[in-house]
């Protein structure tokens, strides 16, 4: 059975991005040297890095360029890992592989920044620095690690004091704050829709309304199979995410769907402004049951959250939480808070939260996992395919080629119980420390 995702048309991001680049349909047969399934920012990234270099590529896919996370994300683009500090990324991938993957990460913004200039792509981009917020005293150790680490291998990075956060963000409630200068923020639709006509551009064909059926071996090609056409290709690369409907066997399985809600307010006044996020950075909290907030060229603010108890299902209580805890972070912002768009995406949660590259057979590649890594590894992403599809070794490529494995029961409830056991840690920390809780918590 098909599943139901949640309704592309809500976002801020549909509302205000450019028009999408004219498509179809595939209707009959055509040839290409790769055909990519999936027109988000993987499978766009990787379609103009081939097409730039000569390479025929087809994109097919089964809505409209940008219709899953890329089309639905925060617009957050911060060149980091959520889930491991450096140190434990190393451990778990081992090397050669974590250090390739640290180099594509933390480099991302430079490839995301390169490509909105070379092709003139109108989707907001505002490189103005991501902060994460110290909300306890203990946790500046914490983002201390994290600024020698990242600082380490490149990355612009800084610790801030409590009078430099405040300065920046506008919140006097944090003890101090980790600064990623090289962070920024866009419109998530109107990127993945100007990646669109970059591909068209450099000669790639992307189809619309095409639903993959299957996939199979035709004497040296490969023949993707569409319900009124087909793509004859010499490889396959499936960039579906979280939103891989059929299209090559068990490929949903290696994944569990988790949701996370955005919203946006009204249009703020310049008194508002001044008195939340001033310099326009984007920020995180720094609690485990994250809330992150940034604006779009309209001055709206864009937070998001993920689904909690009555969190999310609720879209009242929902917008009193989000709003509740804006005005805690921020008491000057005297503005009444209308929350006008609200929206849901998917995740492709796996238990290694990293991106994961299968081996589906030869020829044939999939990516799935990006745990809700969004823009910048979305976007890094494309430069690991392409040098798949040009015929790098396994050993060079900077992910490891893993046969296509199954998620575990647990992780059917384990990024829940994460989040819930985030929030029972912080309270504690914030009871021992004797920091004060935001509303909600």
């Amino acid at each position: 059975m098909k599943p139901k995702f949640s309704e592309f048309k809500d976002t801020l991001w549909y509302a205000t991005a450019p028009e999408a680049p004219a498509t179809q349909p595939l209707r009959g047969e055509v040839t290409a040297d790769v055909c990519i399934v999936g027109a988000g920012y993987s499978g766009l990234t990787t379609a103009l890095e081939l097409a730039r270099q000569g390479v025929s590529v087809v994109v097919l896919e089964r809505e409209e360029i940008g219709f899953g996370g890329s089309g639905r994300n925060a617009g957050h683009c911060t060149p980091t890992f959520t889930h491991y500090s450096l140190p434990d990324l190393r451990k778990v991938l081992g090397e050669p592989w974590a250090e390739r993957l640290i180099h594509r990460q933390t480099r991302a913004n430079d490839k995301v920044g390169e490509m909105i200039s070379s092709y003139n792509i109108d989707c907001e981009w505002e490189q103005n620095g991501y902060v994460q917020g110290a909300l306890f005293p203990s946790h500046l150790k914490t983002l201390a690690k994290h600024a020698k680490t990242y600082n380490e291998v490149g990355a612009r990075t800084r610790m801030l004091d409590r009078d430099e956060v405040r300065d920046i963000t506008g919140s006097s409630r944090f003890y101090g704050g980790w600064l990623h200068e090289e962070a920024g923020g866009l419109n998530a639709l109107a990127y993945a829709r100007g990646l669109g006509r970059a591909v068209l551009s450099e000669g790639g064909q992307i189809f619309t309304g095409a639903s993959v059926t299957g996939c199979e071996r035709e004497n040296q090609s490969w023949v993707v199979k569409t319900q009124r056409g087909s793509v004859r290709a010499e490889k396959v690369i499936y960039t579906t995410g979280a939103y891989t409907v059929a299209g090559w066997p068990k490929l949903e399985e290696t994944f569990r769907i988790m949701r996370v809600f955005v919203a946006a307010t009204q249009p703020l006044s310049a008194a508002s402004q001044a008195a939340v996020l001033p310099k326009r950075t984007t920020i995180q909290d720094g609690r485990g049951d994250i809330y992150v907030y940034k604006y779009n060229r309209e001055n709206r603010i864009v937070a998001s959250m993920f689904p909690m108890g009555a969190r999310g299902k609720d879209p009242a209580y929902t917008r009193k939480v989000l709003s509740d805890r804006l005005k805690w972070l921020h008491p000057e912002l005297r503005e009444e808070l209308r929350w006008e768009f609200f929206w849901f995406g998917e995740l492709d949660m796996q238990r290694k939260t990293v991106p994961r590259l299968y081996g589906l057979a030869p020829g044939v590649v999939a990516m799935t996992g990006l745990s809700g890594r969004g823009v910048p590894t979305g976007s890094m992403i494309g430069g690991i395919l392409s040098d798949w599809a040009l015929g790098v070794s396994e050993t060079d490529l900077d992910l490891r080629i893993e046969p296509l494995s199954k998620q575990p029961l647990y992780m059917n409830f384990a990024p829940q119980a994460a989040l819930r056991g985030y929030r029972l840690r912080d309270g504690l920390r914030a009871a021992r420390q004797r920091a004060p809780l935001p509303p909600h918590a």
